[in-house]
């Protein structure tokens, strides 16, 4: 079975990001805490987002040590296992801290705006 290549993967990085950022663009923190519905889509797009960085390659994450890659995935693992004890908090915290930095450092990589 033939392994997709590091670009496919951050693709869907990049894709899911633009997905938060349309979720979220008229929204503020007090509407997200109240709509489940974007919550629930928010929370799909960062499971995506740290299922994908788990396909990364152990190279081009060696090379990009500064992104914290750990993390990212950490945060996909307890969103999914999670269930009813998901912190919604924590996930507008994320979206609101976290997204932005990891856009920026994805594009640097891409070289994609």
């Amino acid at each position: 079975m033939k392994t997709k290549d590091d670009s496919v993967y951050l693709e869907h990085i990049l894709d899911s990001i633009k997905w938060i950022e349309s979720y979220i663009s008229d929204i503020s923190r007090d509407q997200f805490l109240n709509n489940h519905l974007v919550q629930d889509a928010i929370i799909r797009q960062i499971e995506i987002i740290g299922e994908a960085s788990k396909k990364l390659s152990i190279s081009l994450k060696q090379k990009y040590l500064y992104i914290p890659w750990k993390d990212i995935a950490g945060m996909r693992d307890k969103l999914i296992h999670g269930y009813f004890g998901v912190d919604i908090e924590a996930v507008w915290k994320t979206v609101e801290d976290d997204i932005p930095i990891l856009k920026e450092q994805i594009i640097n990589i891409t070289n994609k705006p």
